[in-house]
């Protein structure tokens, strides 16, 4: 499964990371160092800030957590460092010497405030293009990108959440929450999360892609609004269950504020496999800190997944909870080596 480059660094082949945002650009940061044939599978059920936008006003699928995954893959080299951030650039509200009151008032109803340099170039090539994944490869060759970003989905999704104690007067009684923002956002806690349109069609590359793959990354991330929606499109899941690849679940550093407060690390795992029945688990990676006060749960709720714990330092030294792309990539380098 693995071969060796000219430097002497292992590679390894076709790797599939699933998730979106903040968590997917964290495994994409630490991936891309240790495979040269890398495949994003995205979330496409944003419908806040920027991608909302976008996706109401032309009918695209949100483009802000496939530039994420796309900015991720840039290199370390001056091209890939600009690139990532031009594309992660995000237009300021005007100000008072920008031009006349009439042009601010106008620009500051809508225009180019709040939209990123990414976003807009996604979607002027999906409508010059007419192809989604054809867009993509495009910006993924003009940014020098280390791997390929696709979307989970053909169509844009909403997700809907089963949400317990939404209302702070009846902390018993169970609503339903419809939206991404409005899901990652609530006050309640959220048992389980659905998908409309219920039956979606995957990205056949996408489906391609985990059939493919030597090894399936899912999370880190917001884990019902990044991580679990993969598996409720179909054709993705029963992808999931039937490939050849090993399959690697790493873990949060923390609960996320509104999706997942009070969340334990194994309280993750449970929720991924009411989500998931079918589908077996070969390790689960979590960082040791985080798992300190849960270790023999944590391996519990593993093993019924049908995988082996491991556990390494994945934070930043500066105490926050982030993943450090360098630690990620040790660990994942020394999970695919045992392997």
């Amino acid at each position: 499964m693995a071969g060796s480059s000219p430097q002497g660094r292992p590679q390894y082949r076709r790797v599939v990371a699933l998730g979106g945002g903040h968590g997917l650009f964290a495994s994409l940061s630490g991936l891309r160092r240790v495979t040269r044939e890398l495949t994003a599978v995205v979330t496409v059920a944003d419908d806040g800030g920027s991608s909302g936008r976008l996706r109401r006003e032309y009918g695209v699928l949100p483009p802000g957590d496939l530039r994420m995954a796309l900015a991720a893959l840039c290199g370390d080299d001056e091209w890939g460092t600009t690139w990532s951030r031009v594309i992660q650039h995000r237009f300021p509200a005007p100000t008072a010497a920008s031009g006349s009151g009439a042009d601010l008032a106008a620009v500051g109803r809508g225009g180019l405030t709040g939209h990123t340099v990414g976003n807009v170039l996604i979607v002027a090539l999906w409508e010059l293009l007419g192809d989604t994944v054809q867009g993509l490869d495009w910006v993924g060759r003009l940014l020098g990108a280390h791997g390929r970003v696709l979307p989970m989905a053909a169509v844009p999704l909403d997700l809907v959440a089963d949400v317990e104690g939404a209302d702070p007067d009846r902390l018993d009684e169970v609503t339903i929450v419809r939206g991404q923002v409005a899901c990652a956002t609530t006050t309640g806690r959220v048992r389980s999360i659905s998908l409309i349109p219920a039956d979606p069609p995957a990205c056949p590359e996408a489906v391609q892609a985990i059939r493919a793959a030597d090894w399936v990354v899912l999370g880190p991330g917001s884990w019902f609004t990044s991580v679990l929606p993969h598996l409720l499109v179909p054709e993705l899941a029963a992808a999931l269950v039937g490939t050849r690849a090993r399959r690697l679940v790493a873990l949060n550093l923390a609960p996320q504020p509104g999706e997942t407060e009070g969340f334990s690390p194994h309280a993750h795992l449970e929720a991924l496999a009411d989500h998931a029945p079918d589908l077996a688990v070969d390790v689960v990676l979590a960082d040791r800190a985080a798992a300190r006060e849960s270790i023999t749960e944590l391996e519990k709720a593993a093993g019924r997944l049908g995988a082996r714990l491991v556990l390494a330092d994945l934070a930043i030294a500066d105490g926050s909870p982030r993943h450090d792309p360098l630690r990620l990539a040790g660990a994942f380098a020394r999970i695919f080596e045992g392997e």
